[in-house]
């Protein structure tokens, strides 16, 4: 009896530790599909559509520079890669890259741009910093340096960059909040007077009683 209970044992033990195996593997897998999702976010497409065709994002931030060039640049940063200074791995690139790609906003709404602004200014959703564009490609993450660049900011330079960052995203946006209403024609009749009411005296009635 006791050569029976053995082999019934071992197979109790050999389905354990398959058993065992097979959850450890689901939960590494699923470990490393967060990692790899994460990574995804960090070397987004170089397009984005929007309303006025396809935008190039990582050409949207120097022609941010190019409108308020005394926003502060923040690329003193040195690259993983070549060892050098990343020059055009900017404090607005990394912003657009961030709002664009880690957060999934929309890029056509001003309320959009403002919540990514109150990220940094630590009012709204917090910052992961393993999730921040440049830590994968900068030897030092620069998310907290970002977050005081952005707090340095007015309320007045803010509302430029959501305002630039609004227009050239959607250029057909701004031309339609540019369009201007058009006057009354001053040379239109005066409306009539129903039947039975006394009509309002008009312009130039005086000269009639001369």
């Amino acid at each position: 009896m006791s050569k029976s209970r053995k082999p019934q044992k071992q197979r109790g033990l050999s389905f354990l530790l398959v058993a065992l195996s097979i959850t450890l593997l689901i939960v590494l897998g699923g470990f490393f599909d967060s990692f790899e999702i994460q990574g995804l976010a960090q070397t987004p497409p170089e397009q984005i559509p929007s309303t006025s065709g396809r935008v190039r994002v990582s050409e949207v931030w120097k022609k941010v520079y190019e409108q308020l060039p005394n926003l502060p640049p923040e690329n003193q940063y040195i690259s993983q890669e070549t060892g050098k200074v990343a020059e055009d791995n900017t404090l607005i690139s990394r912003l657009i890259r961030y709002h664009v790609y880690v957060k999934a906003r929309p890029t056509q709404y001003r309320l959009d741009w403002k919540l990514t602004l109150a990220d940094y200014l630590g009012v709204n959703e917090p910052m992961l910093v393993l999730n921040y564009p440049g830590q994968e490609a900068l030897k030092e993450n620069p998310l907290e340096r970002d977050q005081k660049a952005i707090q340095q900011l007015n309320r007045t330079q803010r509302d430029a960059l959501v305002n630039t960052l609004v227009s050239l995203f959607n250029p057909n946006a701004a031309n339609i909040q540019n369009r201007t209403i058009p006057k009354p024609n001053s040379s239109s009749t005066p409306p009539k007077t129903p039947p039975g009411l006394t009509p309002l005296p008009q312009s130039g009635d005086a000269d009639l009683l001369k």
